[in-house]
């Protein structure tokens, strides 16, 4: 049997595992941002060419959600192997997928040469990409929690998290800087091809520094349980089936939990390029600013959010984010509306800096939830189910409900009532802080004796 004690991570050991889920996250939610914001820019031009500019869209935000509809898979399938031979090798998996599918999107024909084809195959990859998203997140926090000791987890825990403004940060830079040094007419002929020919190189950077760190020693202790098991005669369930056995109502807390956080994020950063270049009339280099400045500051903040958590609990911290989201969602728009550059400036960043309350605890939140046989399982499932009925939907319901009332108006009492969602779910939660990652949480049964191993 694995000790914990004996395999507790030195700090050096885990700033190493930090930072490689850290560059593997942000290169991974680099490859899913590029998409959403090529699709609010061009991909309704060159891909869905239709007479008014919201349709060609909102098909384009369709395409986007088939990413979110392969999350919930992914999860599934990646978190079945990462509970049965650990997280380490399926994050490897995960970013090879996720490169190579984003490195083929920079190289597609568009509907002007292949006609219906190019749609068809741009969905593919799309396909491609939300699988390997669904399994990265999981894998990624979770090979930091359990790593990390039970006092400081949810600052640790967050760095992962801040992988997703990091992506979002370099695509939209990547984006920003060719809209300022190119014509828009260069842009739409081939220079948007160039940010996602450049994922090739950063799978290479992710994948040298994520094959050298270690696996997790909670989940070699449980593995080692779990063979000891089998070798006295016990069958192990399928981690998925254990899941809704023992975790049923934490697997409905995670998707509540993760509600509101995931749609705020996504009518803050890609429903906002639509309503401010094509309600608005504004520049997309203003657009493109704001969620720059947004995410850098972003950035920074989620692992102070974690860290917060680590002293006055994760439900707290999560409330904070939610309640001031629900109420952020009506002044969000009326300073959209401005358009001035400073304050859509100022507005983005501060939904963003609410946004990180919600996100910045929700690794260890999520985690501590869950029994190390199962627990990328049930992380996974939890979170990327939360993904299919939030940020898949979000961009689409915000845009239809602009195209039809001609109003933010809708829009904010959905992201309001969205992140109500989120609080009352934090207000229902048990609270984690502190929890051991260690062993199985519970004593519910996860094998059953006189039958030969399933494995």
């Amino acid at each position: 049997m694995v000790s914990p004690a004996a395999n507790r991570t030195s700090p050096s050991g885990i700033r190493r595992i930090v930072a490689a889920s850290l560059v593997g996250t942000t290169i991974e939610w680099y490859d899913f941002f590029l998409y959403g914001s090529a699709a609010a820019l061009v991909f309704n031009t060159l891909f869905f060419p239709a007479g008014d500019p919201l349709v060609g869209t909102l098909l384009a935000f369709l395409t986007y959600a088939v990413g979110f509809a392969a999350r919930p898979l992914g999860g599934v399938v990646f978190g079945h192997f990462g509970d049965r031979i650990g997280r380490k090798r399926l994050l490897v998996v995960s970013l090879l997928m996720m490169g190579g599918a984003t490195f083929a999107i920079g190289l597609l024909p568009t509907y002007a040469s292949v006609g219906a084809l190019a749609p068809v195959l741009l969905t593919l990859l799309r396909l491609v990409q939300g699988f390997a998203l669904g399994g990265e997140w999981g894998g990624a926090v979770l090979l930091v929690a359990e790593h990390g000791d039970d006092r400081s987890r949810g600052f640790w825990a967050s760095w992962p998290q801040a992988g997703a403004p990091g992506g979002n940060l370099l695509a939209t830079g990547v984006l920003a800087l060719l809209a300022a040094v190119q014509s828009d007419e260069a842009f739409l002929a081939w220079g948007w091809r160039v940010p996602f020919l450049l994922s090739g190189v950063l799978v290479v950077v992710g994948l040298w520094i994520r094959v050298s760190v270690s696996e997790s020693p909670a989940f070699l202790e449980a593995r080692a349980r779990a063979e000891a098991e089998e070798a006295a005669g016990l069958r192990q369930r399928p981690p998925v089936v254990e899941v809704f056995r023992s975790h049923g109502r934490d697997v409905v807390t995670a998707i509540g939990v993760r509600l509101g956080e995931n749609v705020s994020y996504y009518v803050l950063t890609a429903f906002l390029l639509v309503y401010v270049t094509v309600h608005l009339h504004l520049p997309k280099s203003d657009a493109l600013n704001a969620v720059l400045i947004g995410s850098a500051v972003h950035f920074v903040t989620i692992p102070l959010w974690g860290a917060l958590s680590d002293r006055i609990g994760r439900r707290a911290v999560t409330l904070v984010g939610a309640v001031g989201m629900a109420g952020w969602a009506f002044a969000f728009f009326a300073l959209l509306d401005s358009r001035s550059f400073g304050v859509i400036a100022v507005a983005v960043t501060a939904g963003l800096l609410l946004h990180g309350a919600m996100y910045g605890p929700q690794a260890a939140f999520i985690s501590e939830m869950f029994d190390t046989r199962v627990r990328y399982s049930g992380a996974s499932m939890g979170s990327q189910l939360a993904s299919l009925l939030g940020g898949a939907l979000a961009p689409i319901v915000a845009v239809e409900l602009l195209k039809d009332y001609g109003s933010s108006v809708p829009v904010s009492v959905y992201l309001c009532a969205a992140a109500l969602v989120t609080a009352v779910a934090a207000l229902a939660a048990r609270e984690t802080r502190g929890r051991s990652l260690d062993g199985a949480r519970k004593a519910a049964p996860a094998a059953s004796a006189g039958a030969p191993s399933g494995r």
